[in-house]
């Protein structure tokens, strides 16, 4: 008989909410199991469950529209007076005017929550595995709690300690809260591999996690602060982890920019610690079609599969580019704000040849011509292409053409508000076109690691000379189109800047602009600058779930 472990998990915690992880009670129903199952097989069906929970954390709804939507990067205004309304969620959302009732960040902590409960279960079953692997997923296992709880205290202040599963959580914060995850990373540094990324817990991933933790450290301790104390301690570490991983020689900066967010991705050598979705795995395409326009549509095989007209960058973000590269177009500047994949003066091409633009996407949009639910063909059977109109939102007299500046009022809204953003390569492998994307969803590339080791070295004092050089060597890596030029100074707001062109859209915004001191100022419709808007508010049906245990969970400050 093959001994496995199932267990039944009873939440007092978001008592809705499955995998909860405030207090966790597991039964042992039946250790013995005829089914065939091998230990290869139940060790993996342990660990498994623990990193699916990162493709649904990281829809387009979720932790992308915490990270980016309340920053000065995104905005998802109403289209057409009724699309993306959602009660005016997003809005709130952009304005720093959410509530605890808000099912985007209730859904988020519902992930981290479930993600944290499953790990404590590997983290309890697997010891008794005899599969040679079990001691790796133990590890794998322990590191994932420890990035669920990471997020979960950048996001709502809190973390969560639990070994025993017969025992409550303890509640984290500030500095107990970082000394946690930090001893958790470190106790698993000399089990985890260096081979099996990027979709897994590497010893990478673990240095770019414990660097990414120390970066945020004085936030952490103070999060309300009116301003941050960075140790050199701390940046020294910074330090000492991003070396690691650059001196690793495993990781290499990618010529082409764009190829970073391609299908094929998950071999890319940027790529550290990702959301891995290859096909098999269940992937999504959301972060592809989120910001398109309805009357997008990048597969030629696929007449149905076009884009949602979601969020689009603010002009805010946008004249930064402006600004640092006027009087020229950034697009003829910088290859990573703009890749041209569609010649506009073609009228027909073949189907498989057939590629939409990347980047940031501004002004009249070209691409397959549809009509009456099927593609428009060529006499020779290619398909034709051009201007593009809003025919599939019954306004056929409107060009597709994306405008600057975005109109916040219901009356005003329309579908060509804002620049759109096509960073992630809309999946060619898709099986429907929308669904089951195969560009892993990126966590941790090696380009943050050069900026965070310049930020580091700016912060610890001294360092302008480095710091520039670790700005200059990604810039000079992107040699496959328009190489950015060198830069000449290096300060912290132009760090600020060029984290920005580097990782726009890549849910690090709302994390950078807290700790650069940003997030309180002004943007479009924000004017919000209460400093207890940095965290969200803890879900109002977690606290009820816990409403037999008094002052155990508390609401965070403003909410």
């Amino acid at each position: 008989m093959i001994k496995k472990i199932l267990y039944v998990l009873s939440l007092c915690i978001a008592a809705t909410v499955a995998g909860g992880c405030s207090k966790l009670h597991e039964r042992v129903l039946d250790e013995t199991s005829s089914t065939g199952s091998t230990e290869k097989e139940v060790a993996e069906g342990l660990i498994a469950p623990v990193y699916a929970i990162l493709p649904g954390l990281f829809q387009h709804t979720r932790y992308f529209a915490l990270q980016q939507i309340s920053t000065d990067q995104a905005i998802l205004p109403y289209r057409g007076g009724t699309d993306w309304g959602d009660n005016g969620i997003y809005i709130s959302l952009h304005r720093h005017e959410t509530t605890s009732a808000d099912p985007n960040v209730r859904n988020v902590w519902n992930n981290l929550t479930q993600g944290i409960s499953r790990s404590i279960l590997a983290i309890n079953a697997l010891p008794s595995s005899t599969d040679p692997n079990a001691l790796l997923f133990l590890a794998e296992a322990r590191g994932m709690r420890a990035y669920y709880n990471l997020l979960c205290l950048d996001l709502f202040g809190i973390a969560f300690q639990k070994d025993d599963p017969k025992t409550n959580s303890v509640i984290l914060r500030g500095n107990d809260a970082i000394e946690y995850i930090k001893s958790e990373l470190l106790a698993i540094e000399p089990i985890v591999r260096d081979d099996t990324g990027p979709g897994r817990i590497t010893k990478a991933a673990v240095w770019g996690l414990l660097a990414r933790l120390h970066l945020q450290s004085a936030v952490y301790r103070d999060i309300y602060g009116s301003s941050f104390s960075f140790t050199a301690d701390d940046m020294d570490k910074v330090i000492q982890y991003c070396d690691q991983i650059i001196n690793s020689g495993k990781f290499v900066l990618s010529p082409e920019y764009f190829e970073i967010f391609d299908d094929a991705n998950h071999t890319n050598k940027e790529l550290i610690f990702a959301v891995d979705q290859r096909a098999d795995l269940n992937g999504h395409n959301r972060m592809a079609y989120f910001s398109l326009s309805g009357d997008q549509f990048p597969l030629a095989a696929y007449p149905g599969a076009n884009g949602t007209d979601g969020p689009g960058i603010t002009s805010d973000f946008y004249q930064t580019w402006e600004q640092a590269y006027a009087p020229n177009d950034p697009a003829e500047m910088d290859g990573r704000f703009f890749k041209r994949n569609l010649d506009t003066t073609i009228t027909c091409i073949p189907g498989d040849d057939f590629h939409i633009d990347r980047g940031i996407l501004r002004g009249q949009q070209y691409g397959l011509i549809r009509t009456g639910g099927a593609f428009e063909t060529c006499p020779n059977g290619d398909k034709k292409v051009g201007k593009l109109y809003n025919n599939t939102r019954n306004r056929p007299d409107l060009p597709v053409f994306f405008t600057e500046n975005i109109d916040f009022t219901v009356s005003g809204s329309n579908y060509n508000n804002g620049y759109r953003v096509e960073k992630y390569e809309f999946s060619r492998g898709s099986v429907s076109g929308r669904n089951f994307g195969e560009h892993d969803i990126i966590i941790l590339r090696l380009a943050d690691i050069y900026l965070m080791r310049a930020e580091a070295r700016l912060r610890k004092g001294g360092g302008e000379t480095e710091a520039l050089a670790d700005v200059n060597t990604i810039r000079a890596a992107r040699t496959a189109r328009v190489v950015p030029p060198a830069l000449t100074e290096m300060n912290l707001d132009l760090l600020y800047r060029e984290r920005g062109f580097e990782l726009y859209w890549e849910n690090v915004r709302r994390t950078d602009m807290i700790r650069f001191g940003k997030y309180e100022g002004t943007w479009t419709e924000k004017t919000n600058a209460d400093p207890q808007k940095r965290i969200f508010p803890i879900p109002q049906n977690a606290i009820d779930g816990a409403s037999n245990l008094p002052d155990y969970l508390v609401q965070n400050p403003g909410y």
